[in-house]
């Protein structure tokens, strides 16, 4: 079936411009792991290898070219129309390949480099991007908006993030205290998020303190652990198992020696706010202030 497909997709390059175009419309590009990638100078058909590129491509009013996205390409809901072509961590190549794609965009940490150099052996040029902080996520934008043709729509998506990172920082600067949060992103077992990843990131431009911050990676927690380390907020990430999640907030509310109990400071949000390298990563800086500094919005005479 592969074979198949890799023919029935060479048959149709020359619609894509790919193959019978000259060199003049094509150009190469550095992308953010460093790599020489040659593309087509205006891609009209684009695979995402990753939910985050897909936001991102509509971000930059590219989804007319969008031919592929994966699994839980869910935001906005229209991309959830596009065909898949598996998840971001098991792609399938046959599919990918069928869609004759002018470029794939990949995500470093995530897709596999087997099906990465299977792509580009046949002729396929995948440009990839690698967000690890909020910056890296703001220069990934900006690269694919370079290679989309989209500069001046990511430089004004870009202008607009780090404004409002800025309005956060200044807000922030007001706060007297930094309260220890703790960011459950798992349930069983309880899993949190480390010092390397976007919530730990988040939580501190929000003025709180991670618990979990001296542990790399998604540490695992025992409810002994959470309670000994009284948190003055606990947060919960949920998405379509909402009910599930409002169950261990519950459970957590039966604990009031904590402060986030007796406080009254547990929450669920929404989690592709908080791990998703996309622009709404400033969505979720600006909740989390207003769940960790609350007073700082509050209206003050004067």
């Amino acid at each position: 079936m592969l074979v198949l497909a890799v023919m029935t997709a060479l048959v149709f390059v020359p619609a894509t411009g790919r193959a019978v175009a000259g060199e003049d419309n094509f150009r190469t590009l550095v992308d953010q792991t460093g790599r020489r990638v040659r593309v087509p100078a205006d891609p009209q058909r684009v695979v995402a290898l990753a939910p985050s590129i897909t936001e991102i491509l509509y971000a930059l009013d590219c989804q007319d070219r969008l031919k592929g996205v994966t699994r839980f390409s869910d935001y906005p809901e229209s991309a959830r129309e596009i065909p898949e072509v598996g998840s971001y961590v098991y792609l399938d190549l046959e599919k990918i390949v069928a869609l004759a794609p002018d470029v794939c965009i990949a995500i470093k940490d995530g897709n596999p480099k087997s099906v990465i150099r299977r792509l580009e052996a046949l002729g396929i040029p995948v440009f990839a991007v690698n967000p690890r902080g909020i910056s890296t996520v703001i220069t990934a934008i900006g690269q694919i908006g370079r290679l989309m043709g989209r500069e001046a729509e990511a430089e004004a998506i870009i202008a607009g993030m780090r404004e409002r990172i800025q309005a956060v920082e200044n807000r922030v600067a007001l706060a007297g205290t930094r309260p220890q949060v703790f960011f459950q992103i798992g349930i069983a077992p309880i899993v949190s998020a480390g010092s390397d990843t976007f919530i730990h990131e988040l939580i501190v431009k929000a003025g709180g303190i991670n618990i979990a911050g001296k542990y790399r990676g998604y540490p695992h927690f025992s409810k002994e652990e959470v309670l000994e380390l009284a948190p003055d907020l606990i947060i919960i990430t949920s998405m379509a198992r909402s009910t599930v999640f409002e169950k261990v907030k519950a459970e957590w509310e039966q604990w009031e020696r904590i402060p986030a109990v007796a406080e009254g400071r547990i929450y669920l949000v929404d989690s592709n706010l908080f791990d998703r390298p996309t622009p709404r990563l400033v969505d979720g800086l600006e909740k989390l202030v207003r769940l960790i500094h609350p007073y700082l919005y509050e209206d003050r005479p004067g």
